[in-house]
């Protein structure tokens, strides 16, 4: 073995783990810090008056691989702050520095959908990796192919990690799996298949941004207990309109399920007056405030034990189900 290839691996084998959190995901951070058996370290975050802030570590990082826990919604301030405590973890002599995004903000700018407009989850790919950032983890990208958009490894975990196991536990008869739009009909599928369940797929006219113009159904659900799948949920327009529609094709009961509560706007109020019975997310951002039909799943073991992986070079693929 060569004196290079020794240093490397006396390196690695000393290098300690550390855990931060950002100022969004704090309680998920100290969840997953809890599950893992650590603690989260100090930072700080000082804010001046003309909007700008200014991140520290309050201990050491040097030889350190550190993993930073934070979701970025809203997205700017919440990414900025990422990437300055990348930067700083780097500055401080870090060995690895992995940004843990459970939620990843611009994710929904994957393309080029009309003239002139940027493609934002690239910009922020980009943004990552001049910041230094060796490893991204994130769950339910709202595009696959966004992993590709980095030049690092990036660990892409499902929310049906948890939300899976609690509809079984349900055992809900007559149960259809439906999905709001046609991009989401894999994700449907892939559902209905592990709970052996029937697939009902919502048809929509979107009129602009954030508007839901007519919609209707394609599949069978008059007497079935329909459980909507997505990968989050922004202002509940869509995820509302199609509740309201399936029963009014006939369906006993409407549930929805979706890894990020966005939230945003006048979520909660549709939620509360939507034919609705029951909102599940993951934790991936942090709620306050919600509807009284909304639960959560923690999802701070799948990530604790895919970061204890990541940091003992084991195959993270055991922490999948689809």
């Amino acid at each position: 073995m060569s004196l290079t290839t020794s240093v490397k691996n006396s390196q690695i084998m000393n290098a300690p783990i550390k855990i931060f959190a950002g100022s969004k995901s704090e309680k998920l951070a100290a969840q997953i810090a809890k599950a893992a058996g650590l603690e989260v370290g100090n930072s700080s975050i000082v804010n001046f008056s003309d909007g700008e802030f200014e991140v520290a570590y309050e201990e050491t990082v040097r030889g350190a691989h550190v993993f930073i826990v934070q979701s970025t919604v809203p997205p700017a301030d919440n990414l900025m702050e990422l990437l300055m405590m990348i930067d700083a973890a780097k500055r401080a002599s870090a060995y690895k520095v992995c940004a843990v995004m459970p939620y990843f903000g611009f994710a929904r700018q994957d393309r080029k959908d009309r003239p002139r407009v940027a493609i934002g989850a690239k910009l922020v790919a980009n943004l990552l990796m001049a910041a230094g950032v060796d490893r991204v983890m994130t769950m339910d990208l709202h595009a696959d192919q966004i992993q590709g958009f980095f030049d690092i490894p990036v660990d892409h975990l499902y929310g049906s990690s948890v939300i899976l196991p609690y509809l079984k536990e349900l055992n809900i008869e007559n149960l259809v799996i439906a999905s709001p739009d046609m991009g989401g009909s894999k994700r449907a599928n892939a559902y209905a298949k592990y709970l052996n369940a029937g697939l009902a797929i919502c048809h929509k006219r979107r009129e602009k941004a954030n508007v839901v113009g007519e919609m209707t159904a394609i599949g069978d659900v008059e007497g079935m207990n329909v459980v909507i799948v997505d990968d989050m949920i922004d202002t509940a327009g869509t995820i509302a309109k199609a509740a309201n529609m399936l029963r009014e094709k006939g369906a006993l009961s409407v549930r929805a399920v979706a890894s990020h509560a966005v939230l945003s706007g006048p979520a909660n109020e549709r939620i509360d007056e939507s034919e609705l019975s029951e909102v599940l997310f993951t934790d991936s951002i942090q709620l306050d405030g919600v509807s009284p039909k909304i639960k959560t799943l923690t999802i701070a073991d799948i990530f604790a034990k895919t970061i204890l992986n990541v940091y003992n070079n084991e195959s993270i693929s055991s922490n999948f189900i689809i």
